[in-house]
């Protein structure tokens, strides 16, 4: 009995022992490298997602009934980001944050080239119902040159409608996406614009500091749900790029402490 006894003591000690290091470890997890993979497992993973997506979209459906109803001069056009508003690519965001990087040219090019990428939840009904009305549909995004080919190759796999190379304006000189909106609006007029991103939608947001992209968007209430359709995206964006003004060659540790220095707590 007492051999038992100490035999528990000793296992109780070395319990102990072993623990506490785990304990101090995950209290010392930085938001960087961990955020992109727990904000891609919600967009993956969660019903809410969906939720919201499906929401924006159906909501979108009855905002373009009202605008066919009143329609002008010009034929109607929709304008519509790619990247995390009709095509996900939340699995490459956990790829590169399982690898402990983030992005970079070279590993977004090699996933883009697959192809692979599945849809936004709600967004090949809404563009083929647009369509269906005779609403054209263009794709305005910062994707390259180089990528036209596989871009189209991923939309048309699930006929994504106007997805050829007349409607697919890419990156060219600028990352803002006014000219190419001034370029559809020549002979369209826009009826709604679908984005992640507040870039998407006005300039007015283009690479403004945190606090005047938030002034800009509350300025512009009237807009969303009415012009402006937003979907969801918490893995990257000019908002965490507004963070730390754009700064993006900052070392992952330089971004982590602004961006730990920005968040509200009690």
């Amino acid at each position: 009995m007492k051999w038992l006894l100490t035999g528990v003591l000793i296992f109780g000690l070395f319990a102990c022992k072993t623990t506490q290091p785990v304990a101090e470890k995950s209290s010392d997890t930085t938001l960087i490298p961990g955020g992109p993979a727990w904000a891609a497992l919600w967009q993956q993973q969660s019903g809410e997602y969906k939720a919201l997506c499906l929401q924006a979209y159906q909501l979108a459906a009855l905002r373009l009934d009202q605008y066919l109803a009143a329609k002008g001069s010009k034929p109607l056009a929709v304008v519509t980001d790619i990247d995390e508003t009709v095509l996900d690519n939340s699995p490459y965001s956990v790829h590169q944050a399982l690898a402990g990087k983030g992005y970079d040219d070279k590993s977004w090019m090699e996933w883009t080239a697959k192809a692979a990428a599945d849809t936004v939840p709600g967004a090949p009904a809404f563009f083929k119902y647009a369509a269906s009305k005779g609403v054209k549909v263009f794709y305005i995004t910062n994707r390259a040159e180089s990528e036209r080919a596989v871009t189209l190759q991923n939309l048309q796999q699930y006929q994504f409608p106007d997805a050829d190379d007349q409607h697919l304006l890419l990156k060219t000189t600028t990352s803002g996406k006014e000219p190419r909106r001034q370029q559809v609006l020549q002979q369209y007029d826009i009826v709604m614009l679908f984005g992640d991103n507040l870039g998407d939608f006005a300039a007015i947001f283009d690479k403004k500091p945190a606090d005047e992209r938030n002034a800009a968007a509350l300025q512009s209430a009237a807009s969303f749900g009415s012009r402006f359709i937003v979907l969801p995206n918490p893995m990257y964006g000019d908002w965490e790029g507004a963070l730390y003004n754009f700064q993006y060659k900052l070392t992952p540790s330089q971004k982590d402490a602004i961006m730990k220095s920005r968040l509200k707590k009690y």
